[in-house]
């Protein structure tokens, strides 16, 4: 009795034909795409599509780093003690009356003939900063060193502007940057002056390093982030002859 009272595997697949043949063309989609719908996929996979193309761009830069690891840019000639380039050392400011002595120490201790280099301090500050900045200048003046305060109270252009401003007076044929949060290490100069020998090359961008990148979790992934521009992807652009930008700071200008 209990056998008969289980369908077959026959009666089954006839039962489910009969169903499928009773609600054919009865049965609607749950849901229905419309124009909003179809507009937001694309956004969608265009948003990955990118994403996979800048990805791939990372591993590609990754597996670059490793193959030409070894390739080492060189200068090509060295210059002499007594042909070393002059060099204007220009220090954008506003509102850095926390660092500003420290950078004007580390530049002071930069290891490169006291005779060859300027420092324009170039001042937009509406702070302490202002007789801070002047008055650093001043001692640093007194004992010999070619250094000049420039304040402007008209902030046009803002850094660029106070760039542009200074390279008016600068003597150097070569022009170094940095900003008020740098520290420059002494031996800056010299690592790059050499690769000016030849006349092909207009700009020198030095790695930045961290000050503080192990004091918390987000100066932590602030290096990480950084260091992967740095030592990844600018030596990748630079060992492959590829697009190479300036950062902004910490580096060194041909004028001419």
């Amino acid at each position: 009795m209990l056998a008969a009272l289980i369908p077959t595997t026959e009666e089954l697949l006839k039962n489910y034909l009969e169903v499928i043949e009773k609600t054919s063309g009865n049965i609607s989609p749950l849901y229905r795409l419309d124009a909003f719908d179809y507009t937001i996929l694309i956004v969608y996979f265009g948003i990955l599509g990118i994403l996979a193309i800048y990805g791939g761009y990372r591993v590609k830069q990754v597996i670059d780093f490793w193959r030409y690891r070894k390739l080492k840019p060189q200068p090509k000639a060295r210059f002499a003690e007594g042909e070393l380039p002059f060099i204007t050392v220009q220090l954008p400011l506003f509102n850095e009356m926390y660092v500003v002595e420290r950078l004007l120490k580390a530049i002071t201790e930069i290891d490169y003939p006291r005779e060859r280099f300027e420092i324009q301090v170039l001042d937009d500050s509406t702070d302490e900063t202002v007789k801070l900045a002047d008055a650093t200048v001043a001692a640093y003046a007194a004992k010999g060193f070619d250094i000049h305060y420039i304040h402007r109270t008209d902030r046009t252009g803002f850094k660029a502007g106070a760039l542009e401003n200074g390279l008016k007076t600068a003597k150097g044929e070569l022009v170094a940057i940095f900003d008020a949060d740098f520290v420059p290490k002494p031996d800056c100069l010299r690592k790059l002056v050499d690769y000016f020998t030849d006349p092909l090359v207009g700009c020198a961008q030095m790695r930045w390093s961290h000050i503080n990148g192990g004091y918390n979790l987000l100066t932590r992934l602030q290096t990480i982030m950084l260091d992967g521009h740095f030592v990844v992807e600018q030596t990748v652009r630079n060992r492959t002859g590829g697009f190479f930008n300036f950062n902004g700071t910490a580096g060194i200008w041909r004028r001419k």
